[in-house]
């Protein structure tokens, strides 16, 4: 630097103008040494790390090019420069080292974040991520590293001490804890959930308070973020999820099976003893041979052995309509490819009302994806509403207008009928 202002005063320049025009081609000279170093660093030093990275067998390389953790890093170059030619500029010296000292400290704290940021995409390789996600602690770690960084760089400009910055923290306590709340109800909501396993990403959850119900794909520090059926999301607070209740689909998906729970109404008028025309017509039935046969030779040495008087059909046991087909559902979700046989298979008739007797399936599939649950469901109340009239049963549903209006047409044809007669 000595030698440009020697050179200029070679060349028999007025002195004030050799100052200036000395500090501009200083300033110009470093800027191009530092764009330099800058290029140097970029596109030659950051290129053999990147196909470095890329020819190695490492598997989280790709990530950590992807977060451009060596990129962000290499703005430090510039600032050590300008830090390194400050005495260059004796009446600016102390403040263009606080400004380089700053600038510094803040690459510092986006290379931390990056490299945080790429170690949990590099923990969420990992199947152990579903179950324990870090997300919320690295935010935490996150919010600590800027919190210094940020007295750091505020202590280097005042050119006071960081202690004395913390020492005033502690009157702040009150306000940073209201400016911090949500992060600290997040932070002590996602220890509990990742201690007590109650959510995990992938998870399918419901939580009508907040419009949730689909699936959890993301756990952070503040938010649960769930996409829902229709693919809308819903970011639900951490807290909440310990605070009120929400239903957690895991077990179902886990188990192997998806519970069929659902009823269909039969007429009551239409329940009655089966006549020996439908005894002989059920016998025919696949999944009734077997339980006719069986249950009449039950009854039939039941009747005798009470001397039961069958002439008056109140009299003793005798099979129903009702009841036959009621071991026909169960036998044919027996033999159902899509019902799993290891869970609870119940086909059960709930309390009489005025809608008609309730009989329920409570059974499950043997797949938990929601379509073929969806199919298998559909499948088999398809196949029920279609044979029920098989066993002389009608399904009850409220008249619709199409009934009532087949009730006036023969109403009216009776009546005209009656008065050809009359």
């Amino acid at each position: 630097m000595q030698f440009i202002n020697n050179l200029l005063l070679d060349m028999e320049l007025d002195p004030r103008i050799v100052k200036y025009l000395s500090i501009i081609i200083k300033i110009l000279l470093i800027g191009l040494i530092c764009i330099a170093a800058n290029f140097i660093s970029k596109k030659i030093v950051i290129r053999i790390i990147t196909r470095i990275v890329t020819n190695s067998k490492v598997k989280w390389g790709p990530i950590i090019l992807e977060r451009q953790v060596f990129r962000k890093l290499s703005h430090i170059v510039p600032s050590i420069i300008i830090y390194s030619f400050s005495s260059t500029f004796p009446t600016y010296q102390s403040t263009i080292e606080k400004l380089a000292i700053a600038y510094t400290i803040i690459v510092g704290l986006v290379f931390i974040q990056s490299l945080l940021n790429a170690f949990n995409d590099i923990y969420q390789t990992f199947e152990i991520s579903k179950v324990k996600p870090i997300k919320g602690y690295i935010q935490v770690v996150n919010i600590i590293f800027m919190t210094i960084g940020f007295i750091l760089v505020i202590s280097n400009l005042i050119g006071k001490s960081p202690l004395i910055l913390l020492s005033g923290i502690g009157a702040l306590s009150a306000v940073l804890m209201l400016v911090f709340k949500d992060s600290l109800l997040g932070l002590v909501a996602g220890i509990q959930l990742t201690a007590n396993d109650m959510v995990r990403v992938g998870d399918w959850i419901e939580m009508p308070k907040y419009g949730a119900d689909g699936d959890v794909i993301d756990i952070s520090l503040n938010t649960v973020k769930v996409q829902n059926g229709d693919k809308t999301i819903t970011m639900i607070p951490s807290y909440a999820l310990t605070s009120d209740s929400f239903k957690n689909w895991r077990g179902m998906q886990g188990s192997g099976g998806r519970r069929i729970k659902r009823g269909m109404y039969i007429d009551t008028s239409s329940i009655m003893f089966c006549t020996k025309d439908m005894i002989d017509k059920f016998i025919k039935v696949q999944y009734l041979s077997d339980y006719i046969i069986h249950k009449e030779r039950e009854i039939a040495e039941y009747n005798a052995k009470n001397e039961i008087d069958r002439n008056n059909r109140v009299n003793g046991r005798a099979l129903t309509n009702i009841g036959v087909f009621r071991a026909y559902i169960s036998n044919y979700l027996k033999n159902h490819p899509g019902i799993n046989q290891n869970m609870t298979i119940i086909v059960r008739q709930l309390a009489h009302n005025e809608h008609g007797l309730p009989l329920e399936i409570y059974a499950f599939t043997n797949d938990v994806q929601w379509a073929v649950y969806e199919t298998v469901q559909s499948d088999i109340f398809d196949h029920l509403f279609a044979v029920a009239p098989e066993f002389g049963l009608r399904v009850f549903q409220n008249p619709s207008g199409a009934d009532l209006r087949n009730m006036v047409e023969e109403s009216s044809n009776k009546a005209l009928i009656g008065e050809r007669s009359y």
